[in-house]
């Protein structure tokens, strides 16, 4: 960690990120264009209607393989050196390649290197193999928070609690029901990031293999292109123009968001209960909570996830909504924005592994769980005037109303009240053996829906 580091990411927070590093760095981006341009001289090797390059030998696919696998630091070093001069990131790529195939067997082939293609080519699919990869580390970690939850929910399915609605005391419901509702709404998000394409295209300088064609007129470019781009694992657009309209990446980052989103309710939502007592937090030895109280155990963990999440909606919002838009056939202003989607990711990173530790500190507080509920018995407001309902009773609803409105209620007020009601002898059994611990629906089973 540097303590001169003006981001936060590559200073006080580089511990919780670095993973994201073979990902979104300045060295992936080259690593990974590296990659694609070596894969695309492949390809043209295997080109049996471009017979000027020669199909290769075994040896000499091990040496191209090689150099995009085993590309390092100080490859990238050089790269950055050559830049200085080309003051150009892609060409330098391509000179740093060239040089790697001097005095080889592939010198003959230097020339092939980056044929037809304008620096967009590269970039396209450089970034959707950085997002694709850089993504299934962001959603192990999401699942490993909603995997948590649903332990907890599991837990305490039958742990009945007092809910609020619009802060005020409501009809009781359980604490694993409330958390499987967060279980099944990050559960749909994540099927929809899962599912995202990735999109690349390689069709030259706007979109049309003009020098394609132009140099090689009898190739069906449009299947050599898409099955180049799916060989990457990515889902080829045909219809571009100079850049891929970076549509898919505004789709993704909307994903991440939602999931934020539900994630930032969800902190909230856990402030709230340790707040009212609902849950205890573990102390950890030597912790500190604050520098002049010393009771003081906050729920730091989810305020730390909030402010990061505010962070990473900020920068996905602003890629989402520029992104995709460009002037006529390009304009450069994707290239600075795309520098910074890993900035978005390692701030959701941060988020997701500050809710699992604060998840990991949680301990339900059963005493306050059953105070809240047994001072609460106005609840039973709502069963007793649907029954009243039930058996046609005139204006149950104003009678209750008038009752318990912004009056202390107990048990011995409600029971009292029940005995004088003519209603059904099972009905009325059925309310009087009822307290606010046990009007909870079927809160329990509905548990179960959060996993699917």
């Amino acid at each position: 960690m540097s303590l001169f580091a003006i981001s936060p990411l590559d200073g006080r927070y580089h511990e919780a990120t670095s993973e994201l590093a073979p990902f979104f760095s300045e060295f992936a981006l080259i690593k990974y264009r590296v990659h694609v341009e070596v894969q695309w001289l492949l390809a043209l090797s295997r080109q049996n209607d471009i017979a000027e390059v020669r199909d290769f030998s075994h040896d000499e696919v091990r040496v191209l393989e090689a150099i995009a696998n085993n590309f390092d630091e100080s490859g990238a070093n050089r790269v950055k050196e050559i830049e200085k001069t080309t003051r150009h990131d892609v060409k330098a790529v391509e000179y740093f390649l060239k040089e790697q195939l001097e005095n080889t067997s592939l010198q003959d082939v230097r020339e092939w290197l980056h044929f037809a293609c304008t620096s967009e080519d590269i970039n396209n699919l450089s970034h959707a193999l950085m997002l694709k990869n850089g993504a299934q580390l962001w959603i192990a970690k999401a699942r490993e928070v909603v995997n948590r939850v649903q332990c907890l929910a599991n837990e305490y399915s039958n742990d009945a609690m007092l809910s609020r609605t619009h802060g005020q005391t409501a009809s009781p419901s359980t604490v694993g029901k409330e958390l499987a509702v967060f279980v099944a709404r990050w559960n749909r998000q994540l099927r929809l990031v899962e599912s995202q394409e990735y999109l690349g295209k390689i069709n030259g300088a706007v979109g049309n293999f003009n020098a394609h064609v132009a140099a090689y007129p009898n190739v069906d470019w449009e299947s050599f292109a898409q099955n180049f781009v799916e060989s990457l694992g990515l889902t080829y657009n045909p219809l571009t123009t100079q850049i891929e309209a970076h549509d898919y990446i505004a789709e993704l980052f909307h994903g991440v968001m939602r999931f934020n989103n539900v994630l930032l309710d969800f902190d909230r939502d856990l402030w709230t209960y340790i707040s009212l007592g609902l849950f205890k937090q573990k102390t950890v030895a030597g912790e500190v909570g604050s520098s002049t109280m010393p009771h003081k155990v906050n729920p730091i963990d989810f305020e730390n996830s909030e402010a990061n999440i505010g962070l990473a909606n900020a920068i996905f919002d602003h890629l989402a909504n520029k992104l995709p838009i460009s002037r006529l056939q390009r304009d450069l202003t994707d290239s600075s924005a795309l520098r910074n989607m890993g900035v978005g990711f390692a701030h959701s990173l941060i988020s997701l592994k500050s809710t699992l530790r604060g998840l990991g500190k949680l301990e339900l507080n059963h005493r306050v769980l059953e105070r809240d509920l047994d001072n609460a018995w106005e609840v039973l407001a709502e069963p007793i005037q649907t029954i009243m309902r039930k058996a046609a009773m005139e204006n149950p609803y104003e009678k209750l109303k008038e009752l318990t409105r912004g009056a202390a209620m107990n048990e011995a007020t409600m029971r009292a009240f029940i005995e004088t009601l003519e209603l059904p002898q099972e009905d009325k059994a059925r309310l009087l053996e009822m307290t606010p611990s046990n009007y909870v629906g079927i809160a329990a089973q509905l548990v179960r829906h959060g996993e699917s």
